[in-house]
């Protein structure tokens, strides 16, 4: 069986911290935060999707760079939300933000992992992080819509971000950061939007 103490396990916390760790925002984050278990997302659905999309848009003339791998975050209060996703993906109108495109039509997900949230963590807190594989193909910088006719997904791009005015800093509010870094991403194929973008894979819940 599989022991919660066996050197996968404990491996893969190593290397789930050092994505998180690599992917924060602010460097105090370092000593802030605790990690306890890791677990695997074996989803070969979503992997195999992944793959098919790099391939189709690899096949259509994307660069390298466009099809790389990069880690995104997500984060839920509670286990069944976290298993949930990994088990039916990060799916259309599930998102709260809409500053960077219609949350009808694409999925918010984090860049860094100490931002997840409008509001910051308080001590004591805590939730479950999953971690997800994302290419983010060709990325549009759009200026944040605050209105409620919701900027479209644009055509021949995979991916929204906000146009940072200036870098993050300590100043910025804790919502502003959030909603400046997050990732809005589709997919678009004749004119129908994806229910649940392929290029997004959860990978490690934590």
């Amino acid at each position: 069986g599989f022991h919660p103490e066996s050197e996968e396990s404990s491996s893969l916390l190593q290397t789930a911290v050092s994505v998180l760790q690599s992917s924060y925002l602010d460097s105090t984050s370092q000593d802030g935060f605790q990690y306890s278990q890791a677990i695997l997302v074996e989803n070969n659905v979503f992997l195999s999707e992944l793959k098919a999309f790099a391939q189709a848009k690899e096949a259509a003339g994307y660069s390298q760079e466009e099809l790389e791998e990069t880690f995104a975050f997500l984060l839920f209060d509670n286990e069944e939300e976290a298993k949930e996703v990994c088990q039916t993906g990060l799916r259309v109108n599930s998102s709260s933000i809409s500053t960077l495109g219609d949350p009808a039509k694409g999925v918010y997900i984090s860049k860094y992992a100490d931002c997840l949230h409008p509001r910051p963590w308080y001590h004591g807190k805590s939730g479950y992080i999953v971690i997800c594989k994302l290419i983010k193909g060709k990325v549009k910088v759009v200026s944040e819509n605050y209105t409620t006719s919701y900027t479209c997904p644009s055509p021949g791009y995979d991916c929204h971000v906000a146009v940072s005015r200036n870098s993050i800093t300590s100043k910025t509010s804790h919502c502003q950061a959030f909603e400046q870094s997050q990732y809005y991403v589709y997919e678009v194929s004749d004119g129908s939007t994806a229910e649940r973008p392929r290029q997004i894979c959860p990978y490690i819940v934590i």
